[in-house]
């Protein structure tokens, strides 16, 4: 009798609903801001001191985040489409029910943040840094990404659909109902730490050397 195959859970992404929102031309964006309802349509926060600001039911359309500082910021039912950031320095953050589609970051350090009921949709990303973020309800689909880092992360209900990434890095990542079937790695560092993850047949036969260079096996 065939074995049954184990229940993968899904991220759980309720969607984001935003009530009527006012528009806000010309944003004053400053350090430890509130901004609770408001759609920014192309402005630009370039190089401004954003840390610890709380966004509350807004939309971002084609907003410019570069350099700016983000550290410890918060995001809250908020929809982001097509972020621009060549550097985007967003550490210590934290998002929640947050739909983003098609950002274009560079360098994203997202570190030690907090990421509850989060989708990407597309996008071209160079580097994704969630170095030990406790991640739950997490959906990537259709993006392109030169390297992710997971290193050190708690993650929980995260699932990387159709995308295409270089590196995956999972160093002592902790994981569970890790979703990573249908999409395509170049490499895998920390490739010992994936346990509590899912990989399809085709997958398996890409990481064989890398598992069997990991418990020392020699194949002849």
């Amino acid at each position: 009798m065939a074995q049954a195959k184990s229940k993968v859970t899904a991220p759980r992404l309720p969607g984001v609903h935003l009530g009527e929102l006012r528009e806000e031309s010309d944003p004053e964006f400053e350090r430890g801001g509130s901004y609770d309802g408001l759609r920014f349509s192309r402005a630009s926060a370039e190089g401004q001191d954003l840390a610890g600001a709380d966004f509350i039911e807004c939309e971002l359309q084609g907003v410019n985040l570069h350099e700016a500082q983000l550290r410890g910021a918060t995001f809250r039912d908020c929809v982001l489409t097509e972020p621009f950031a060549p550097v985007l320095l967003a550490s210590r953050s934290t998002w929640r029910e947050v739909r983003i589609s098609n950002p274009r970051w560079g360098s994203a350090e997202f570190y030690d943040g907090t990421w509850e009921s989060v989708s990407i949709e597309g996008g071209k990303l160079d580097y994704v840094n969630l170095r030990g973020s406790n991640l739950t309800d997490v959906q990537l689909s259709g993006c392109i990404i030169n390297e992710l880092d997971l290193g050190a992360c708690t993650a929980s209900r995260v699932a990387l659909k159709n995308c295409i990434v270089g590196t995956l890095d999972v160093t002592a990542a902790k994981l569970s109902d890790v979703d990573l079937r249908g999409s395509d790695f170049e490499g895998i560092n920390g490739i010992g730490y994936l346990a509590g993850a899912v990989i399809d047949d085709y997958q398996l036969g890409l990481l064989a050397p890398l598992l069997a260079k990991h418990v020392g096996l020699r194949v002849v």
